[in-house]
């Protein structure tokens, strides 16, 4: 598979080009995967380009840094201006951004002190699953992989060994030739995808499990609530067995990568009419309403380049 990389990349304060930012092979974070990152999308919009949650999301970034005890060495406002300064120097009209700390050259034990490195990089991409999957959505299966049980792992850090997990849940997924993975929590009930939260649709209520299910409270996931909220669509937060996938009338993903992405069937078995329904297509609506105009932005989401 080829990728097309950008021409810059901001690294430990300095805009270089992309071939520069290089990490020792013994840095922690590559032995232990003890790095922190974030995914964020910046949108066109009628206002020119706007970064969407650009504060919310480095926010949860100091949060999951705070978590691992990693020290970082820049604050939050110089950050959000990195974000917006290697948009910039890519030329980009929208983009997604990777922010990434993570513990670089140091000593080599698990608890050794190491310097905190920190890099942005942005470039463009389509949707996360696949083309067309905002429309046609996609075929998931329930993954042989179980999330991470309370108090081993932090599911509240977005955090790169926590992925790991998420790793083992899409390859498999691919390997059956499916979309995407669902990962049960230690529990047995309904988790998150791979690296998605996970949103039923039940007589026509939106049904979603809870950060207690070994799962990262995505921020797309919040926007989601909110905006269904504001717009007189029922959301329940709740515990949710297996079987619901295939009872649910509607069934979709979503993130930052992802945004909305219908999921049409589970194992197999198909999910409603086999294909997005009315209450995601509301919510999807609600969603890019945000980035074209027709949803007011009440909450200052979008922040300018």
């Amino acid at each position: 598979m080829s990728q097309k990389y950008p021409e810059n990349i901001w690294h430990n304060g300095v805009i270089k080009p992309w071939a520069d930012a290089t990490v020792h092979v013994m840095a922690h974070g590559l032995h232990y995967g003890s790095s922190v990152f974030e995914g964020i999308r910046s949108y066109a919009t009628p206002d020119g380009q706007a970064i969407f949650r650009l504060t919310d999301h480095l926010k949860r970034l100091y949060a999951s840094a705070k978590i691992y005890d990693m020290a970082m060495p820049y604050d939050v406002p110089t950050l959000a201006q990195a974000c917006r300064d290697v948009i910039t120097a890519n030329g980009l009209e929208k983009a997604y951004l990777r922010p990434i700390a993570y513990r670089g050259l140091g000593g080599f034990g698990l608890s050794a002190d190491t310097p905190t490195d920190l890099a942005i990089a942005a470039w463009h991409m389509g949707p996360y699953l696949g083309p067309d999957v905002l429309e046609a959505g996609i075929d998931a299966c329930v993954s042989s992989w179980q999330r991470f049980a309370p108090n081993t792992i932090p599911a509240g850090a977005k955090a790169g060994g926590n992925y790991l997990s998420g790793q083992l849940v899409a390859r498999e997924a691919r390997r059956l030739g499916f979309g995407e993975g669902i990962a049960l929590a230690s529990t047995g009930l309904l988790s998150e995808g791979a690296g998605e939260n996970l949103f039923l649709v039940i007589d026509g209520a939106l049904h979603t499990t809870p950060i207690s299910a070994a799962l990262l409270n995505g921020i797309t996931r919040n926007s989601i609530i909110t905006l269904a909220k504001a717009n007189g669509i029922e959301c329940v937060e709740r515990d949710i067995p297996r079987e619901y996938l295939y009872l649910c009338d509607e069934l979709f993903m979503c993130g930052t990568a992802a945004e909305i992405t219908p999921i049409r069937s589970v194992d197999g078995r198909q999910v409603g009419a086999g294909k997005p329904g009315p209450v995601t297509r509301r919510v999807q609506d609600l969603f890019f309403g945000l980035f074209d105009g027709r949803t007011p932005d009440t909450h200052g989401w979008l922040e300018k380049v």
